[in-house]
């Protein structure tokens, strides 16, 4: 008995609490953190996105880019048309699945339950939790390698620290204290809330931007000129299986497939937007121009580099060390190295805890609103970076990584069922006091389920699975249909899945799925939202009782009495 009380004294102490009076109750599933967020959160101008998806440009991955369409055997040229119409891309496919968030202020936690019903939306949100651990870790990893840069250019000898680890360790002493200390550094922003994210994404674009250009003039400057690299032509194997037109729709589809997991929790961050315009502005504007110029910019630095080292150093901190000369190089030098690669490091601090940390942190949320909030689901998520372990993924499992990266083939589907019902069978209307609640809920279906979201997106990655293990297999002779099936995985996925969700619950047909609240229970809307909505917004004779899984209670007072 004794026990049973200290378990409930425990549950209690970490159960979340929230401002009732400002409707953040916290249930089975709902906390302050899944509810539609109200005006007074919303503070996310343009620049906001702008920063938001150049710190998803301007790192190690954007800026070699180029290097994997140029081994493909294609030409700078082909190279950089992959780049322009897959930032187009990603642009529309962003905006399109963020437009929930932008008009419902919901994030994808919340968004998938009318689409999967309330028990059936944890298949996408599971996933969403896995990817959002292990890329947590790796990106962990490859922040720790720029850190360890920087500990060089301070103290050169460090580059030649001994290594304590044995054969069995894939990894080295140095690399280590990289990891460690990137992680350590990293985690005073979990408690940072997305509301304030405002003055470290100038910091960091104004930071790596400058030190991106600037690395890129020096070496023009340094060389006269750029090397071969620039004006590589078409290579295509002799033998190669495939002509130009199919290696760039592979192309297009993995700069796609490389941004999924960000298009996919998009309304995450667009319902902070304080105006629709915002989210556009920024969004685009950083999609086009700094996703573009990143590749660009790492192309010519490249090149340069070849003319001035006689070699090819597309990753950025191979580079670094070899400007510096592995530590003993001039201390003009060494401070030149540090501030480029404390650029890198912390956007991809920052990258990672937005992409990842409090992607996962919302997730995880998700799961357990009574116990878990943004910020906890983020420390939580950081913390699962010493399970994950990425020195063994990343130094040894490479297959892993190939599937980690193509695992866009199960997320379009996921994409393409969101956009389907939101647009063509809901019109753009979702009633939100349902979303909250399992009695007398709309999205509840059956037992939660809604089953038709099931085989639309079993369909949508059926027929590309195939490539995919294949191709991580690097099967000498794979079928060629298969292959050519998963170049276009990314939109394959999206359209059966979006068209076999729609003929389903046309064939299968939802009651209700145009309804909206009546009234405006969680003061979410702005007085011009609303009117344009169509709901009432609470006001001082609207009184509302606290959510449970009986249902809502709205009464409002009249002449002094309840009515």
């Amino acid at each position: 008995m004794a026990i049973r009380k200290r378990v409930a004294a425990f549950d209690r102490r970490i159960w979340l609490q929230g401002d009732v009076a400002q409707h953040e109750q916290t249930d089975a599933w709902s906390n302050r953190d899944l509810i539609p967020l109200p005006p007074s959160r919303r503070t996310w101008g343009w620049f906001n996105f702008f920063g938001f998806w150049s710190i998803a440009s301007l790192n190690l991955a954007n800026w070699q880019t180029p290097n994997t369409y140029l081994t493909m055997g294609l030409s700078v040229r082909q190279a950089m048309l992959i780049i322009v119409v897959g930032r187009i891309l990603i642009a529309m496919f962003s905006t399109l699945i963020a437009w929930a968030g932008l008009k419902w202020h919901i994030g994808f936690t919340v968004q998938n339950r009318y689409s999967w019903g309330l028990r059936a939306s944890y298949i996408p949100l599971v996933q969403r939790i896995m990817l959002n651990f292990i890329w947590n870790a790796v990106q962990c990893w490859n922040g720790g390698r720029l850190c360890a840069v920087c500990i060089t250019a301070i103290w050169p000898s460090f580059a030649r620290i001994k290594n304590r680890f044995g054969p069995d360790m894939p990894t080295t002493t140095y690399e280590f204290v990289g990891f460690v200390v990137f992680w350590f550094l990293s985690t005073p922003f979990l408690w940072l809330r997305p509301e304030k994210f405002k003055v470290p994404f100038l910091i960091v674009c104004a930071w790596c931007s400058i030190g991106m250009f600037a690395w890129m003039i020096w070496a023009l400057a340094e060389a006269k000129g750029v090397g071969p690299l620039w004006n590589t032509g078409q290579q295509l194997p002799a033998n190669s299986p495939w002509n130009s037109s199919w290696l760039i729709m592979a192309g297009i589809n993995q700069s796609l497939g490389s941004l999924a997991a960000g298009i996919t929790n998009g309304s995450d961050f667009s319902r902070y937007a304080s105006a629709r315009r915002h989210y556009i502005i920024g969004t685009i504007t950083s999609c086009l121009i700094t996703g573009i110029l990143v590749s660009l910019v790492g192309l010519v630095t490249a090149a340069a580099a070849q003319k001035i080292y006689g070699e090819v150093y597309w990753n950025p901190p191979d580079l670094l060390m070899v400007m510096m000369d592995n530590g003993n190089g001039s201390s003009k030098a060494r401070a030149a190295v540090f501030f480029l690669s404390a650029g890198f490091a912390f956007t991809a601090m920052f990258e990672n805890i937005c992409g990842n940390a409090i992607a996962g942190g919302i997730d995880l949320a998700g799961l357990f609103p009574r116990y878990i909030d943004i910020r906890r689901g983020a420390i939580i998520t950081f913390l699962a970076a010493w399970i994950v372990q990425p020195w063994q993924l990343i130094n040894r499992a490479t297959t892993f990584i190939a599937v980690l990266s193509s695992f866009s083939v199960f997320l379009a589907p996921m994409i393409g069922i969101m956009a389907c019902d939101y647009y063509l069978l809901r019109k753009r209307k979702v009633r939100l006091s349902h979303l909250y609640r399992t009695v007398d809920s709309t999205y509840y279906f059956w037992n939660g389920i809604n089953w038709r979201a099931i085989p639309a997106w079993i369909c949508g990655w059926a027929p590309t699975i195939g490539g995919l293990v294949v191709t991580v297999r690097m099967d000498p002779n794979p079928p060629r249909p298969l292959v050519q099936l998963y170049y276009m995985a990314f939109l394959i996925g999206f359209f059966i899945s979006a068209t076999i969700f729609y003929l389903l619950n046309i064939a299968f047909p939802v009651p209700d799925m145009d309804q909206v609240d009546d009234v405006d229970i969680y003061g979410t809307f702005t007085d011009s939202e609303a009117r344009r909505i169509g709901v009432v917004t609470l006001s001082d004779d609207v009184l509302y009782s606290g959510p449970a899984d009986a249902g809502y209670v709205q009464t409002s007072i009249v002449g002094g009495e309840k009515s």
